[in-house]
């Protein structure tokens, strides 16, 4: 069994600003803890010092155990690399040093094939056996048979690229929960997952014996499998951390008594400083006139001068003040018609129509089709037959989930602003401030964490004035604290909101509910249902 402890960690960014000034925090044996927190308040930097990728600039990191991790980009890997390397690159450092070998040596022997090449090649295999090379090739069966529904033989060689988010992340939760490792980090190991497989991390979390931290911004998932919470607190000195001893359920309750406390001590040392200084005036008239009360003039100044140098009680952290104004506008009743529409290969023509303010939630398994419906109906490419069409005056939204916006990469969020939607740069600096943005300003789009991508383009869509709202998956990478404002907004926006969400604190919030089922059928049913047995036995 292991452990993770960090101690006084200090940490700070390249432009000098304090990230971590004095961080401290223990996750026990055999306990899974959630690391929840705004974004960008340093969740994943923090997982990369207990990791070793990232040194602290002070305290120490202290792991017992094996360390297997978790990389928040799994899910969204386009690159050329294979299910193996995916494998090996969360597998055991000497592990994955060996298969470096064996890779290096495969390629002289194919491109050399002398006698030095080939002994090369067998000197490698030997120690990819002694780096228990092909045991955890046995294990990777499992997985890949667990997540993919083929044996590792045969997915080996196939590039990650051609697999679901959804597969990527079940393939290395997997491969880590089955591993050796006895701790493991998780970042964001929801995101990509549907229903049943959120469901399924979720007994694999309560179930596993290893020592868990994991980021999560999923609120069922927290409240099922989560037994503490450390939680990430921004500060006027760098992100603090604080640990609620209880699970999810009782967390809010806690966080909100925790800044009551902060406040109530505040209160408290202003009206004794006050009481301090009134004190110390009053024995100073005094003293004008009657020099017997010189020395106590000289006590009251030493008593506040000390109180003063003892300084205040710590600062509360800043609470995140998320504003979105999703205005909307009135539209033809009809907000959007499809008749006989047909998704080429990936569902059997239905029909729809969904009126003006409604909020329909989009469910179902992954592959079924749902992003590319969103798609369609935001004007993309996407091959289908039958007919659909907007209402009059519907101007629709599209928040993508991939966030893959290549016309914002490389550009600040002032330039995104001040360009398009911002007289100047001070009025693109107060829009961004509703978002807790505006300490992002000045960097490029793609330098921000998943969560302001995700609130940015949420700014977007405010200000472009959609009259219909279509949101992929718009929960993945929000904090909580923003998911929430999101749940604000979109109950007072005038307009009409399709969602795909596999998010289920999320999806109680909708009116209407379609399921993509796998089978290629769209089904209209009365509550969310993520189980597709029960949908067809309703039916």
């Amino acid at each position: 069994m292991g452990h993770v402890e960090g101690a006084h960690l200090e940490y700070y960014l390249p432009d000098g600003r304090v990230l971590f000034g004095d961080v401290s925090f223990r996750v026990g044996e055999g306990s899974a803890v959630a690391l929840v927190g705004a974004n960008g308040a340093g969740k994943t930097t923090l997982l990369r010092l207990i990791s070793g990728e990232l040194k602290p600039h002070g305290g120490t990191v202290t792991v017992s155990g094996g360390l297997g991790v978790m990389p928040q980009f799994v899910g969204s890997v386009r690159d050329e690399r294979t299910v193996r390397d995916l494998l090996v690159s969360v597998s055991q450092p000497r592990l994955r040093k060996a298969a470096r070998a064996v890779d290096e040596a495969e390629h002289a022997v194919m491109t050399v094939d002398d006698e030095a090449a080939q002994m090369a090649y067998a000197q490698a295999l030997s120690d990819w056996a002694e780096a228990r090379g092909y045991e955890a090739e046995t294990l990777w069966d499992m997985c890949t048979m667990a997540a993919l529904g083929m044996p590792y033989e045969r997915a080996q060689w196939r590039q990650v690229r051609t697999l679901s988010g959804g597969e990527q992340k079940r393939l290395v939760l997997e491969a880590l929960l089955r591993g050796p490792d006895e701790v493991l980090l998780l970042d964001e190991p929801d995101n990509y997952l549907d229903v049943p497989g959120k469901r399924w991390l979720e007994e694999r979390l309560r179930e596993t014996p290893k020592t868990v931290l994991f980021v999560s911004h999923d609120r069922e998932l927290l409240a099922r499998s989560a037994q503490k919470i450390i939680s990430v607190e921004p500060g006027p000195a760098g992100s603090d951390t604080w640990v609620h001893g209880g699970g999810f359920a009782t967390y809010h309750a806690a966080r909100k008594e925790r800044f009551a406390r902060f406040e109530e001590l505040r209160r408290r040392w202003d009206e004794e400083h006050a009481k301090l200084r009134r004190l110390m005036l009053t024995f100073k008239q005094k003293a004008a006139y009657n020099a017997d009360m010189a020395s106590r003039y000289q006590a009251a100044q030493t008593r506040l001068r000390r109180f003063e140098e003892a300084g205040p009680p710590q600062e509360p952290p800043r609470e995140q003040d998320i504003r979105m104004r999703l205005r909307g506008g009135r539209t033809g009743v009809r907000a959007i018609t499809c008749e006989q529409l047909e998704l080429t290969g990936l569902m059997r023509p239905f029909d729809l129509e969904v009126f003006f303010g409604e909020r329909v939630a989009v469910l179902g398994s992954n592959g079924s089709g749902k992003s590319h419906f969103l798609r369609l109906l935001a004007g993309g490419d996407v091959a289908h037959t039958g007919k659909w069409k907007l209402g009059a005056r519907v101007v629709p939204g599209h928040f993508a989930q991939t966030h893959a916006h290549p016309e914002l990469m490389g550009r600040t969020l002032v330039d995104i602003l001040w360009t398009e939607h911002a007289k100047d740069r001070g009025g693109a600096m107060s829009v961004l401030r509703r978002y807790e943005l505006e300490g992002q300003g000045d960097q490029p789009f793609d330098k921000l964490s998943g969560g302001q991508q995700a609130r940015l383009q949420i700014l977007l869509l405010e200000l472009a004035g959609a009259t219909a709202l279509l949101l992929d998956e718009p929960t993945d990478n929000l904090d909580l604290e923003s998911a929430e404002a999101l749940q604000e907004g979109l109950a007072a926006y005038e307009g009409t909101v399709l969602t795909v969400t596999h998010d289920r604190w999320f999806a109680r919030s909708f009116d209407r509910f379609l399921v993509f089922g796998s089978d290629g059928l769209v089904r209209e049913v009365p509550e969310p249902v993520w189980d597709e047995g029960r949908v067809r036995r309703a039916r």
